[in-house]
């Protein structure tokens, strides 16, 4: 289990700039060469608009934002929002369209992991760049993403070793949306459990498809996995709205944090304020922030965002990933002085910014941030309680809980392969991992 430590003091006015929402400059004060263009990526109708149109119009603040302080390179920046739909395939389509049609110079989108390997093709084939902000399952070094969610290293892994040493959780339901994150990261976590000394046995394992809305079945099943007597915990890797009705499911049938605790990777605030949590209180979420963190960036952030967006409007883990992402790029951009994909990608590398706990980010070999770990209890207001908190983990895009992984390293600076293995001293075409 990560060492627990207290939470960090505040960074002060230098970093906290960044996060403060002002008018924007007029446009006369930019150069006349223009826009420099930022595609949005992200599903703003679909099973995924609860989770995913918060993130587009954290992308627009975070433009607004850096106009008002004069722009980029002297230039203006000008979203280009499209809409994916929740639609795999037209993620692809889109994605296209940002760089062939609109000349996007990055992209900052997708959610699931379905969304990103639908774009990862074309991106590769375009050199485009895409920041992607989500938690996923690890397994991928592609030199066009840099992944500012958390690694399983940096949330599932460290949650489970939670539900073992501090909750003493003997089994374990594995319950996800059917899809490629929650099948991936699953088969890390059996893995996991089972080098832990847990049971086959003792792991149930259930995936429903996007928008699955009929949860009686599987919380019975849920329930009678403890019937005797170990103390049961489900690990969430539910996604979209699908959780709404998870968690009534879980009302309706009388379960509290103490009976079955919960700890989800897709749920946050945001999810949370469309809900009753007044059943859900004691239920965990791993991320690498909440809206509780106490830090004055943090605080300059929340109050940015409610400004921006309405006072009722929360923040959320992924909008933190888009904070970092967006202000690293700028940095890269301005330190290669151009958006030329592969001059900024050289330049993002070793680029740190302030997170928003009050530590800093910085961007690996391996396209991965450190990010410290938080485990977070639900209150009744939908905000967390956090109760566990690490210093900085550095992330790891191949996990060593896996045979086939633990032998593989990212290294792009350095070795120019995402997928190097070190016994065989090579490296391996990692579009044939997609």
């Amino acid at each position: 289990m990560s060492q627990q430590i207290s939470r960090r003091s505040a960074l002060g006015l230098l970093s906290a700039a960044a996060a403060t929402a002002v008018p924007l400059t007029p446009f006369k004060a930019f150069a006349q060469d223009g826009a420099i263009k930022v595609g949005v990526l992200h599903s703003l109708s679909g099973t995924m608009a609860i989770s995913e149109t918060t993130l587009k119009d954290t992308m627009l603040m975070l433009i607004e934002q850096q106009n008002a302080k004069g722009g980029l390179l002297g230039r203006k920046i000008e979203p280009v929002v499209v809409d994916p739909a929740s639609d795999w395939p037209l993620f692809a389509e889109k994605a296209r369209e940002l760089i062939t049609v609109q000349s996007c110079d990055v992209m900052f989108g997708c959610w699931t992991s379905v969304s990103r390997k639908s774009v990862l093709p074309v991106i590769e084939e375009l050199n485009g760049l895409l920041f992607y902000p989500v938690q996923y399952e690890g397994e991928e070094s592609s030199k066009n993403v840099f992944y500012t969610g958390a690694a399983p290293n940096q949330q599932a892994i460290p949650a489970t070793d939670y539900f073992l040493e501090e909750l003493e959780v003997e089994k374990f339901a594995l319950l996800g949306t059917d899809y490629v994150y929650p099948r991936t990261t699953n088969n890390i976590l059996e893995s996991y459990l089972q080098q832990k000394g847990v049971a086959k046995e003792d792991i149930f394992v259930n995936y429903t498809p996007f928008g699955h809305s009929d949860w009686s079945s599987i919380v019975a099943d849920v329930v009678a996995l403890g019937a005797d007597g170990k103390k049961v915990g489900v690990i969430s890797t539910i996604n979209g709205d699908a959780n709404v009705g998870f968690y009534k499911e879980l009302a309706a049938a009388g379960i509290s944090a103490d009976d079955i605790p919960v700890v989800a990777f897709s749920v946050g605030e945001e999810e949370l304020s469309g809900l009753d949590t007044s059943n859900l209180v004691g239920h965990l979420a791993a991320w690498n922030y909440f809206q509780s963190a106490e830090s004055e960036i943090n605080e300059e952030f929340v109050a940015a965002w409610k400004a921006f967006a309405g006072a009722d409007r929360v923040t959320n883990d992924p909008m933190e990933a888009h904070y970092i992402g967006f202000n690293m790029w700028v940095q890269a951009v301005e330190q290669a002085g151009t958006t030329d994909v592969d001059a900024v990608r050289t330049a993002m590398y070793g680029q740190k910014v302030p997170n928003l706990t009050g530590g800093t980010a910085e961007m690996l070999p391996n396209h991965h941030l450190t990010k410290p770990v938080l485990i977070g209890e639900i209150r009744e207001d939908g905000q967390f309680d956090i109760i566990s908190q690490t210093s900085e983990v550095p992330g790891d895009a191949w996990t060593d809980f896996l045979p086939e992984s633990a032998v593989l390293a990212s290294d792009w600076p350095g070795l120019g392969c995402g997928m190097y293995n070190t016994e065989t001293e090579t490296c391996v075409q990692i579009a044939s991992n997609y």
